[in-house]
């Protein structure tokens, strides 16, 4: 690795492919069963569980702190578009745990436009050299997000509902500007790691809010799955690997302050 890079990048290449591997494991051996049998519980459940659940998402809130980081132009990197900045969010008609599942999903669907989009710009040299290990940990990152979105969606559709293939209106504009300032790896990998605090948050904040049993077990099997990303994005900035204050102190429990 050159010096260059050694400046952007702050770990291993080795460790970073070795828990990105470790990552990908976890997902497939334990993430994706558990996504596969709440959904398969979720299309036994009734309708009006779900629009009667208590769950009220609400796609305004929190303000981004991005700093520094962010996306240079955020370009169609996937089937997932753009969402209009004035869009009525979540969906007309949907209440309870579908507002939910809508919220999240859009979440999923930012997350899977800045991942490629950040890979795009470093391919066109914007962010300087990015090491092959850093790449391998987005594309896989990126491609865990999209099974969550559709997971979301396809509890949607299973309730006769659109599926939903915007990104999160509140924060997009802001994500769009902070990614405009990403100039190298760290800028990147800052802007990464607020978008998985925002959706590690959310979820956990909106766990408690569901009322269908199913719905509990979908989001608490993606939770943990988004705190494994910030661990890694941690590493990959020299920071602890875990939830802590602005300053760096450790904390004992995750905050839900910027949940959506």
């Amino acid at each position: 690795m050159s010096k260059d890079e050694t400046k952007r990048f702050r770990g291993s290449e080795g460790e970073l492919r070795a828990q990105t591997l470790e990552l990908d494991e976890l997902h497939h051996d334990v993430g994706m069963p558990a996504m596969a049998h709440a959904l398969a519980d979720m299309r036994g459940t009734s309708r009006r569980t779900f629009l009667l659940g208590a769950g009220a998402a609400v796609a305004g809130g929190a303000a981004m702190a991005v700093g520094s980081g962010a996306v240079p132009t955020l370009a169609a990197a996937s089937t997932r578009r753009l969402s209009p900045v004035h869009a009525a969010f979540p969906p007309a008609g949907l209440r309870g745990d579908l507002a939910v599942a809508a919220v999240a999903a859009s979440l999923e669907n930012l997350a899977v436009f800045a991942y490629p989009a950040g890979l795009t710009a470093a391919t066109q040299g914007k962010l300087g050299t990015v090491p092959p290990a850093v790449a391998t940990f987005a594309t896989t990152v990126k491609g865990q997000h999209q099974q969550h979105a559709d997971a979301w969606n396809a509890v949607l559709q299973s309730h006769g509902k659109a599926p939903v293939t915007v990104t999160n209106p509140t924060l997009t504009p802001t994500v769009q500007t902070d990614f405009a300032k990403v100039t190298d790896i760290t800028g990147l990998a800052q802007l990464a790691l607020t978008l998985e605090t925002i959706a590690a948050q959310t979820y956990q904040a909106e766990t408690s809010k569901l009322q269908s049993s199913a719905a509990i077990a979908l989001s608490s099997s993606i939770q943990p799955v988004e705190m494994q990303h910030i661990a890694i994005l941690s590493y990959v900035l020299g920071m602890y690997p875990g939830t802590q204050t602005s300053s760096g102190t450790p904390l004992a429990f995750n905050p839900t302050s910027q949940a959506v």
